[in-house]
């Protein structure tokens, strides 16, 4: 097998992984709220056009996201110090506390898929995501930083 083919298989178990932790969870919070907090702690505030860009969506329906976000109280919109005629968006603590809610309650509805790793087992699912946490760590907005 070739490396590109062992990362193919990569993004294909983390794709599978991510439907099956959706599944499991039985949450019917869309996954792009998830992505644009996790994106916004991240980066920090984010105008909503780089908050469209980076989630790869079109910037109305970011916008519509985003007001649906702030009237759960997960997210603030205010005017960009740099250009009054654009949003910045950031995460509330009430956003930042729901991402972690959501994160742990994946955690704990996988778990049990896992329960029949060895120790060994472990320490390779521990050292690839160490890797692939590194490997794509974003250094800008919507740069994925090769190190």
């Amino acid at each position: 097998m070739t490396h590109a083919e062992d990362i193919g298989r990569l993004i294909i178990a983390a794709n599978a992984l991510t439907r099956m932790a959706a599944l499991t969870a039985d949450t019917e919070t869309p996954a792009a709220q998830w992505r644009t907090l996790k994106l916004l702690r991240d980066h920090g505030a984010l105008r909503v056009g780089e908050l469209a860009t980076i989630s790869r969506v079109s910037q109305p329906g970011m916008t519509r996201l985003i007001g649906q976000m702030h009237a759960a109280g997960l997210v603030e919109r205010s005017a960009d110090a740099a250009d009054s005629r654009a949003i910045v968006v950031s995460a509330t603590a009430s956003g930042e506390r729901a991402l972690d809610d959501w994160l742990a309650q994946l955690q704990d509805a996988l778990l049990p898929f896992f329960a029949d790793l060895d120790e060994a087992d472990w320490e390779a699912v521990q050292r690839t995501a160490d890797l692939l946490a590194r490997k794509t760590t974003v250094g800008s907005v919507g740069t994925a930083v090769a190190r």
